[in-house]
Order: C-alpha cells, then sequence, then structure tokens
C-alpha cells in the first residue's frame, strides 16, 4: 500500500465533540438535579474511595458563604497562576457551558476532555449506583470528575466551590488546607435554615482539624457560629476587618483601585481591580488572605507576596455575569444576583459605579427564590422591569413573577414578555427612550441561568 493511500485516523471534529458534550451532558441531566438533595456524604465518598481518593492528590483551598463564592475561587485561581502553579478550579453553577464548572490554569476544561473525563469514572459510577438505594446526583458526579481532572492533569492546587451548605455537599470529601467563607445571607432556607446562625452550621462543615479558615465579616450569629466551629477541630482563624481587609477603595475606569491588608500585618497598595461594588472589592481581600494563609504568610514565614505579581492577578481577574458589561449604547449589564443579599450588592455597586439616568431592568428567577425580597431590592434602581423566564423547569411562571412584580413596582412599571429574546429587545426600546443613550441602561438579572442564556443571545463569549 502507498503512503498517499493509507489512511490515519482523524481526529474527532469540533462538531463531534459537541455532540458528543451533549450526549454527556443529557446523561448527567438524567441524575436527580442540584435542588434535590439527600443530605449525605456516604455515595461521593464511597465513589471517590474507588477512584483512589484523586482529591488527596493535590492541595486544596475549598470556599463557601452564600454570596461572592465564583468571584472569589476566579480571584484565588488568578493568584495562585501568578505564583506559577497549576491550578483547578471547580465552581457552579456555569454560565454558558457545563464544561466551565471545571477549569485548568483559569480556562474551562475542553469538551473532549469532560466527555473523557466521564466516560472514564463511569463504570465506576455504576458500581456506586448498585449499592446504594439512591443513584449519585448530578452535582456529585461532576464533583468526582473534577477531582479525577485535577489528579490527572495533574495540579499543583485545587480551588474548589461548595455547591449548597458545606458539611454534606459532595465537595466536602476534600480536607483543604484553607477554608475560606464568603458572606452568610438567607438562601436555600428550606434545606440550609432560617438564620445566618443556622445556615453556618452547615457552611462551617468545612472546617476541618488543622485547617486555617479565612472568613468574610459576617452576621452576629454566623460569626459565632464559625468560631464554635474552628474551636472544636482546633482550626486557626483569619477574619476580615482583624486579621486582614481593604484598606481604601477609590472608583477606576473599568472598577477600582484598592489597598488590602493581608495577613501579618502587611499591606498591598494600589491594586487595580476590573470588578464593579464595595463587595468586589472584600471578596479580593478574601481571596489574598486565601492565598496568603496557603503559601503560609503570617504564620511560617513574614514576607508579603510578591506585589507585582499579585497587582497582575488582580488586573487579570474576570468574573462573568457580575456585572458584566456586553453592550453600549445604552449599556447591557448581566448581573446573576438571585437572592436579596445579592441583589442589594448589585444595587449598590451600580449606584456607585455607573451614573444611568434610567435603567431597566429584564428579570427571571427561579421559584424557589426570595423572588419579592429579590425585586424590593431592585425597585429603587429601576424604573421599569420586564418580566422573563429561562428556558428552565426552575424557573418561576411568568404569571406568577409578573403579579408579584406588579406589587412591589405598580402596574405601570412592569411589562412582561414570556421570551428571553424578546425580554431584551423590549428592555432596551424602554432604555432608549431616554433620548441620552449614554445615560440609559439595562439591567438582565435574577438567576445566574437567566444571565447565562442572556450572554449567549447578546454574542458574549468569554471565560
Amino acid at each position: 500500500m502507498s503512503d498517499k493511500s493509507r489512511k490515519t485516523p482523524d481526529r474527532p471534529s469540533a462538531d463531534d465533540a459537541l455532540a458528543a458534550l451533549r450526549e454527556v451532558e443529557a446523561e448527567l441531566l438524567n441524575r436527580w438535579p442540584e435542588n434535590k438533595l439527600e443530605p449525605s456524604l456516604t455515595r461521593i465518598a464511597r465513589l471517590v474511595d474507588i477512584l483512589g481518593h484523586p482529591q488527596r492528590s493535590y492541595p486544596a483551598i475549598h470556599i463557601t458563604g452564600t454570596n461572592g463564592k465564583t468571584s472569589t475561587a476566579r480571584m484565588v485561581e488568578q493568584l495562585l497562576l501568578a505564583f506559577e502553579l497549576r491550578t483547578g478550579r471547580y465552581t457552579s453553577p456555569h454560565v454558558e457551558s457545563i464544561t466551565e464548572r471545571i477549569s485548568l490554569d483559569g480556562a474551562p476544561i475542553s469538551p473532549e476532555r469532560f466527555v473523557e473525563t466521564y466516560r472514564d469514572i463511569a463504570p465506576y459510577v455504576g458500581m456506586v449506583d448498585e449499592t446504594q438505594p439512591i443513584a449519585l446526583s448530578f452535582f456529585e458526579v461532576i464533583t468526582a470528575m473534577a477531582y479525577a481532572a485535577f489528579a490527572d492533569a495533574p495540579v499543583d492546587a485545587a480551588v474548589v466551590e461548595v455547591g449548597m451548605g458545606g458539611a454534606w455537599d459532595a465537595t466536602n470529601v476534600v480536607d483543604a488546607v484553607v477554608a475560606v467563607i464568603t458572606p452568610i445571607a438567607l438562601d436555600h432556607t428550606d434545606k440550609l435554615g432560617t438564620t445566618p446562625g443556622e445556615i453556618a452550621v452547615e457552611k462551617s462543615g468545612i472546617i476541618k482539624k488543622g485547617t486555617l479558615a479565612v472568613v468574610s465579616q459576617q452576621p452576629l450569629d454566623a460569626a459565632e457560629t464559625i468560631l464554635r466551629r474552628a474551636v472544636e477541630v482546633d482550626a486557626t482563624v483569619a477574619r476580615e476587618g482583624m486579621e486582614f481587609g481593604v484598606l481604601h477603595r477609590d472608583l477606576a475606569v473599568g472598577g477600582q483601585l484598592v489597598t488590602l491588608r493581608g495577613l501579618g500585618g502587611h499591606t498591598y497598595e494600589d491594586v487595580f481591580l476590573p470588578l464593579h461594588g464595595a463587595h468586589q472589592a472584600q471578596n479580593a481581600a478574601l481571596a489574598l488572605a486565601a492565598v496568603e494563609a496557603f503559601f503560609g504568610v503570617g504564620s511560617t514565614h513574614s514576607e508579603p507576596l510578591d506585589i507585582d505579581k499579585v497587582r497582575r492577578a488582580f488586573a487579570g481577574t474576570t468574573s462573568p455575569g457580575r456585572l458584566e458589561v456586553v453592550r453600549r449604547s445604552p449599556t447591557v449589564l448581566l448581573d446573576a444576583a438571585h437572592n436579596p443579599a445579592g441583589a442589594q450588592a448589585t444595587v449598590e455597586a451600580i449606584s456607585e459605579s455607573f451614573g444611568f439616568t434610567r435603567l431597566v431592568g429584564v428579570i427571571g428567577t427561579s421559584g424557589d427564590k426570595d423572588v419579592r425580597g429579590v425585586l424590593e431590592a431592585f425597585e429603587p434602581i429601576l424604573a421599569e422591569v420586564v418580566v422573563t423566564r429561562n428556558s428552565t423547569r426552575r424557573a418561576m411562571p411568568v404569571d406568577e413573577l409578573a403579579a408579584l412584580a406588579v406589587e412591589v413596582f405598580g402596574a405601570d412599571r412592569v411589562q412582561v414578555e414570556p421570551r428571553l429574546d424578546d425580554a431584551v429587545d423590549a428592555a432596551v426600546a424602554l432604555a432608549e427612550e431616554e433620548g441620552d443613550l449614554g445615560g440609559a441602561g439595562v439591567l438582565v438579572t435574577g438567576s445566574v441561568i437567566t444571565v447565562g442564556e442572556a450572554r449567549i443571545l447578546l454574542g458574549r463569549n468569554r471565560n
């Protein structure tokens, strides 16, 4: 046979890879969804045991809390990358593609690698399913995939975001060297508790013996619960406002310029953060303290982190769907706020960083959230609101959302558009009535899913 006639196997095309990804995603979605829980680590512990405990192959920074987890995780990742470590980051939910949940060295895992990882562990998933009264859930399987992908890479450090709660969250089979707790507020109250203190019981479950816990400012009852847990397991605690924090912040074009105090009293000046809002500055302080703790700053050695690397890391931080500008004239913002505390932080950031004379909201929420609280938080800054829904079964029906919106905003300020694309178009048209497009804006919010679908509609694809 001549060389010309000899055939070599072709690499899968991009279309083939996406088709395989869709097939795997469909298999995963046939499992229990993320909002259906049976609080136990039994199944995931059995799976990682069969897989040889991949989560023990690397040190980890484990992040829980109510709001700010993903932004903080992305900042931690950028800091570790600046210090030339290979990283794995596990976050949820995703904004556009399921592959975003598992990142290697700052980029989402490729569709091919996602599929390969799933198929590698699928036989073992089946073995666990056969021995348990309840099969592994969607989230449990993807968590195991992330831990396996990180071990296979291999990574030098993993940044792991809790899905819900902490103590019985599937991610909690990892024994992290640093546990991070972002601000705790009321969310998932039917599953986690009805007060910050009750919710903190679950969140603080990621603090293990010998861990260094880095904790943001918290409601008093939550702070007391976290400190009690730290004492019980003999963990060290670093608290925002005490051992670390934001010393100063100024508005800057495209974000803010901050001065942060780290562990050991070190000061990091003139750090540009291309994200808006006081809450993002607090997330930056939390991320910096977590990475300092990871490297032993303030305990095993007294030297601060290299300021140039810190500045470079924060300057390169992105957080898709978190007050993200995706269009101008009029300005269109995407923000994934889905509970009252998150909505209030967004309102304060918009009021501080954007000079809108007319802001129109596009809101599509999940039905299991405090939707009235979200609407009430946004009411002062929205001239009008277009209510809609995303494509998932968890979305609140438009008629129900509209009825709540009318109670909060009044009928003359509420428009109903069941399709998200129509809702965005309607909001843009309302904003353009301002005449001065420089002062007009549209805010798409209410759910990570709504924001992700709007991001695709608006042609934004930057992770």
